[in-house]
């Protein structure tokens, strides 16, 4: 929040330099703090319903099973990666809320097996294959671009996913980068392994879950359940609401022929999450503990929106841009964008708020220099991920789920970064 405090004075300050009156600054700032209202819900609901649909045992069995396959160090780290990489291509959040849970599970069965294997740099590696969330179906500026009534419409129109994150190039560029790091691990790999054993904290959470089938004696003070507590256990409210959302994700997708957006992803996740708890009951508990994820962003994304007021109805967002257009060309266009994108997400750990406060400049230099809207936002992408591999911020996130110092890894992140950078900047430039 003081991040944002300290962009909101800087911005003003210079809005008023370059000859904003003060209250068209006021005015301004007032029409940016409350333009994102439906934005931050559906990120919250994102955050929210994916934090819940992870919580389900289905998912931790899953990652045991899959656990047990590799026979070698490079299946540990290719079908890890693989793992981590198709949950952040479908959420971010399941990605960060599983990731550590992946590799300590993979790390545990390597050791039993007598694979050398060093959990810091495993953590390293996936955490880096969580980065092709950026063009997943969770990448939240261009889902935001293509939801009817964005804060960018009038200059940009609906962005359809296809000229984005499922533009050729994007996709290409994927493949190439969890290859890229798979084969970057093979030379990375300390030549001293550090195994899962020598972390007693995150060992645990390598501990089998064990299901308790004793029979507990009837307690006739015990109370019997409600008619409300027996339609909460029961699969039948659920199966009714999964039916009327299904239905309704058929007539968007089938019907009326439209594309995902923030709305019918949630509604997706929504229906998932129903049906891997299986009744009111199960989801209700694990929605109680996921809603705690969502506190960052309720108020945040509003100061992000006053911020984004500043450069958007003000003569300052033009001003910049027109800046960044002097010094880039159609060709430069991508790094220049990506190396800003990389400071801005240094200070703003959130993708979704870095194009809100980025997002007019961006468009108005690419629009100046003559490059596509879609590949501002593509190398917006890069420069954002660029910075969560940089700086600590998610890396402790993810440290603390596996209850090790993120010290121990995030040195390795440092060369994914690089990796990341390149051929981001390469694929958007060139193809």
């Amino acid at each position: 929040m003081s991040t944002a405090v300290g962009m909101l004075l800087l911005l003003g300050v210079w809005a008023l330099a370059i000859g904003n009156s003060g209250a068209a600054v006021m005015d301004a700032f007032y029409r940016g703090l409350w333009m994102l209202l439906p934005f931050t819900m559906q990120m919250a609901l994102i955050l929210v319903l994916s934090s819940t649909l992870g919580a389900a045992p289905v998912f931790r069995h899953a990652v045991t099973r899959l656990s047990r396959l590799p026979r070698t160090r490079d299946q540990v780290f290719a079908l890890s990666c693989l793992l981590i990489a198709c949950l952040a291509y479908l959420y971010w959040g399941l990605a960060m809320a599983l990731g550590p849970l992946v590799s300590i599970s993979f790390a545990r069965e390597a050791e039993k097996k007598g694979i050398e294997v060093d959990l810091p740099f495993l953590l390293a590696t996936t955490f880096s294959a969580q980065a092709i969330w950026q063009f997943g179906l969770s990448a939240s500026a261009p889902l935001l671009m293509n939801t009817p009534g964005h804060f960018l419409e009038k200059q940009t129109g609906l962005m359809p996913l296809s000229t984005t994150i499922w533009a050729p190039a994007t996709l290409v560029f994927i493949v190439a980068f969890l290859m890229a790091i798979l084969v970057a691990a093979r030379f990375l790999h300390p030549s001293r392994p550090q195994p899962l054993s020598q972390f007693p904290d995150a060992s645990k959470l390598a501990e089998p879950l064990l299901v308790i089938a004793e029979a507990e004696p009837i307690d006739h003070a015990v109370p019997l359940p409600t008619l409300s507590d027996r339609v909460e256990r029961s699969s039948i409210p659920v199966a009714i609401l999964v039916t009327a959302l299904a239905a309704w994700v058929y007539y968007h997708f089938r019907v009326k022929q439209l594309g995902l957006d923030l709305n019918s992803l949630n509604t997706v996740l929504f229906g998932l999450a129903l049906l891997a708890h299986r009744n009111v009951s199960n989801f209700n508990r694990a929605l109680q503990t996921a809603i705690l994820s969502c506190w960052p962003i309720v108020v945040m994304y509003h100061l992000y929106g006053g911020v984004a007021g500043l450069l958007q109805f003000t003569t300052l967002g033009g001003t910049i841009g027109g800046l960044l257009a002097t010094v880039a060309t159609r060709h430069t266009f991508p790094f220049f964008t990506a190396l800003i994108s990389t400071v801005v997400a240094c200070f703003v750990p959130s993708s979704g708020g870095q194009w809100v406060i980025q997002g007019y400049v961006t468009v108005t230099a690419a629009t100046a220099v003559g490059a596509s809207v879609q590949q501002s936002l593509l190398a917006v992408s890069i420069g954002d991920q660029m910075g969560n591999l940089l700086t600590p911020f998610w890396a402790a996130v993810g440290a603390g789920i596996a209850r090790i110092d993120f010290r121990r890894f995030i040195g390795y992140q440092f060369a994914y970064a690089a990796i990341w950078f390149v051929l981001g900047v390469l694929f958007f430039r060139l193809i």
